[in-house]
């Protein structure tokens, strides 16, 4: 477990399926996630069962828990992780409304760079951005994310064509 001041980071267990499933299932967060389709059950607990070897499967999940109460509020995610070059995609979820904008995130994201530093010994870590996501620019960039390009009409959103930004964050 990575513990912070306000958060813990944990491993994702099986019995988070319930939630995992509602998280990923609402579609409310599916415009940033680049989903467009319910995941099943059975997919969820592949992808739990997929985070116990992430030099296998080249992704990590953790679970982001309040750390005065234990709840679970969300997820980060390193994906996408290439060992041989030392890079990964970051993204991360604050799933409960009541817990955003209180710096739950950027905590998390501090304590994942760490890790993708000392243990997973990445070089750069990088994060793709909706254009009319500027809370989470500003998440980024709080977190010392450097905007290092655009791609022009990157995403279909609600019958509209949005840019995505580039982040990246050397190690």
């Amino acid at each position: 477990m990575l513990q912070g001041e306000k958060i813990n980071l944990r491993a994702i267990e099986p019995s988070d399926s319930t939630l995992i499933y509602l998280w990923e299932n609402d579609s409310s967060n599916w415009k940033f996630t680049n989903t467009d389709a319910p995941l099943s059950m059975f997919e969820i607990y592949q992808l739990i069962e997929e985070q116990r070897a992430v030099r296998e499967s080249g992704q990590l999940r953790l679970i982001i828990q309040e750390k005065s109460t234990s709840i679970a509020i969300g997820a980060v995610d390193i994906y996408n992780i290439d060992f041989k070059n030392g890079f990964g995609t970051v993204g991360i979820l604050i799933a409960e409304e009541q817990y955003r904008k209180k710096g739950f995130a950027a905590e998390s994201l501090n304590l994942l760079t760490q890790y993708a530093r000392e243990y997973l010994q990445l070089h750069h870590l990088t994060c793709g951005i909706q254009s009319s996501n500027v809370p989470s620019q500003r998440l980024f960039e709080k977190c010392n994310y450097l905007k290092i390009g655009t791609r022009n009409d990157w995403f279909l959103v609600d019958g509209k064509r949005e840019d995505e930004y580039i982040y990246q964050l050397i190690l």
